[in-house]
């Protein structure tokens, strides 16, 4: 009887020092919260006075001037912290992003920023004059409008002469024009040209078969020129990236991978038929 008593008392008293614990921890959770979310201390509510947040005393008087207190939600305190992880990963975009995943993005300018440098060896470079302001856009005419493949005159004109930064859908080149029904390992090396001007801009394949230029730009999503397969007499890579034609059309951007400099180009603006008349 005594030895049970003695667990009883025992047991009582584990419980209200449990219930202390509680109580404390209690206590303490609702100070962070009010220190982190909570109103400021009476006496300091918080006003807007003009431009700037101010706090006064029960007196009026202003105090002095300091950041307030705002109120995060669990929401916005959960989009800081993905704003915060989505800000790391970009930061080491090389090693961490893979470039099947990262080349699907738009802008298509936003990955020749992060990915490539001010300069592309291997590649022509051009300067920002080329692609100034003239008569139709950054071009001086419109589009052809019997463009190649099937490709959509609207779409092209304002890809190629009223945009810098953005491109057709991933995938558009084999599901909306006749490229892949047209072309083949028997075209032997297919020639691209400027859907504006009708210059000759690309050339493919080059060194690698037809099954591979085409499975290379299915995976990317564009389709993908290697700098042996690019006229220089006509193509530029600016700065950031954008790939142009000397006459100011858009075309695409350089986004290079482990082989080295990797053109994903528009196929609306290099389906032009050729200022000769002669494919």
């Amino acid at each position: 009887m005594a030895r049970a008593r003695g667990r009883g008392a025992a047991a009582a008293a584990s419980n209200v020092r449990q219930a202390g614990a509680g109580r404390r921890r209690r206590r303490t959770l609702a100070a962070l919260g009010r220190d982190l979310d909570g109103p400021a201390a009476p006496g300091h509510e918080r006003q807007r006075s003009g431009r700037a947040w101010t706090r006064e005393d029960v007196s009026g008087r202003s105090a002095p001037r300091t950041a307030p207190r705002v109120r995060a939600t669990q929401g916005q305190r959960a989009k800081m912290v993905r704003s915060v992880a989505v800000l790391a990963t970009l930061t080491s975009t090389r090693a961490m992003i893979s470039r099947a995943v990262v080349n699907r993005l738009a802008p298509t300018a936003l990955l020749g920023g992060l990915i490539g440098g001010e300069k592309y060896p291997g590649a022509t470079m051009g300067d920002e004059a080329i692609m100034k302001p003239k008569a139709h856009g950054t071009s001086a005419t419109p589009v052809q409008q019997d463009l190649r493949w099937k490709c959509d005159a609207a779409t092209a004109d304002r890809i190629c002469n009223f945009n810098r930064h953005y491109a057709e859908y991933a995938g558009y080149w084999e599901r909306e024009t006749s490229f892949l029904k047209d072309e083949s390992a028997a075209s032997g090396e297919i020639k691209f040209y400027d859907s504006n001007t009708g210059n000759a801009l690309f050339a493919a394949p080059k060194g690698r078969s037809f099954e591979q230029f085409v499975a290379e730009s299915k995976s990317h999503g564009w389709p993908s020129f290697r700098d042996d397969e690019v006229n220089w007499d006509y193509v530029r890579v600016l700065p950031d990236g954008e790939a142009v034609s000397i006459d100011g059309t858009h075309l695409g951007h350089n986004l290079p991978d482990g082989k080295g400099n990797r053109y994903c180009i528009n196929l609306v603006s290099v389906a032009g038929r050729p200022a000769t008349g002669e494919l």
